[in-house]
């Protein structure tokens, strides 16, 4: 209880013998943790834990990258080996021995297919990170300085974006050496347009709201603002976007090499395998079988990982 004294105009409370100074959360017993502060963040963890399309394309993407990375430990031999490719082998099907076979050089089919994976995701990779740096990097600039330099980095990302990407690269391509590392760069000179309007449109649309400025009114600088407010609030699209867009360059590789402008032999790629495999496929359909369902595996697992991800980032779709 309390007891009520008055001063003046005005009422004083005065606490009551052995009642609590100060309010404190009410515990619910030892050993119950405390409930977590709830974001955007720790409600998409949850909810793509629960998602068995998300945790099955992070399982074979994870599995991809493994290969990718150490192929020798799948094969027993390198497709680079003297004597890897025997032409008395040439087109015999599947065996216990040869799982895949062997394509039109006698060189075996599962090999290739698994030291294959490592330019096509390199690609993949490398052309994302660069995408997402770039053009997150320009698009975060823009939306915040706003004025004459979005402006200019508006109609500078235009000129790209008016590129189409599979045609851009075939014309780049066709005056530079053709390796995964060439390809990375010039896809991703294309792609970054892209990702620029998406994290500018991000960034405008943030950078007006409550916290930031509170962040303001308490002292904060452009630079902290832009680092611990805008950037982890904006980037969720970015993210959403650059996920499903490494499968999209994934087969922009396999197209260019496909065409005789991408990966250049001897270096192996699934595009390279399919654009080989075209010639008798209707002979040796196992040819063209493998590596065709290894590039649609892997760029279906990027998707759904993207998908995933975006529903789980999407208030909308709570």
């Amino acid at each position: 209880m309390r007891d009520t004294t008055t001063v003046g105009d005005e009422l004083t409370d005065t606490q009551t013998t052995g009642a609590p100074t100060t309010s404190a959360p009410v515990t619910e017993g030892k050993g119950k943790k405390k409930d977590r502060e709830a974001s955007l963040w720790s409600d998409a963890m949850r909810d793509l834990r629960r998602n068995p399309i998300f945790l099955i394309g992070t399982v074979l993407v994870l599995a991809m990258l493994v290969v990718s990375a150490v192929p020798q430990w799948f094969t027993q031999g390198s497709p680079f080996d003297a004597g890897a490719c025997t032409l008395q082998n040439s087109l015999k099907t599947p065996s216990g021995d040869h799982w895949f076979g062997f394509d039109i050089q006698g060189c075996d089919v599962y090999t290739r297919t698994i030291w294959a994976a490592r330019n096509s995701v390199i690609v993949g990779v490398v052309t994302t990170t660069l995408v997402t740096v770039v053009g997150g990097g320009l698009g975060l600039l823009a939306g915040w300085l706003g004025g004459i330099v979005d402006s200019v980095l508006s109609r500078f990302a235009e000129i790209f974006f008016a590129l189409p990407l599979l045609l851009g690269g075939m014309l780049i391509m066709s005056a530079l050496p053709g390796n995964a590392w060439t390809v990375s760069i010039v896809l991703a000179t294309l792609g970054w347009p892209q990702i620029f309007r998406i994290m500018r449109s991000s960034v405008l649309q943030n950078k007006n709201n409550d916290y930031v400025m509170a962040a303001r009114a308490l002292g904060a600088g452009a630079w902290r603002i832009t680092i611990r407010h805008i950037l982890p609030n904006a980037i969720a699209p970015v993210i959403v976007v650059g996920a499903i867009s490494l499968g999209v360059y994934i087969s922009a590789e396999a197209a260019l090499s496909y065409l005789g402008i991408g990966v250049q032999p001897p270096e192996i790629s699934w595009g390279l395998m399919v654009s080989d495999a075209s010639v008798r496929w209707l002979q040796a359909p196992h040819v063209l079988l493998f590596p065709a369902g290894a590039l649609s595996i892997t760029v279906l697992a990027f998707i759904m990982v993207g998908d995933a991800v975006r529903d789980a980032l999407d208030p909308k779709l709570r």
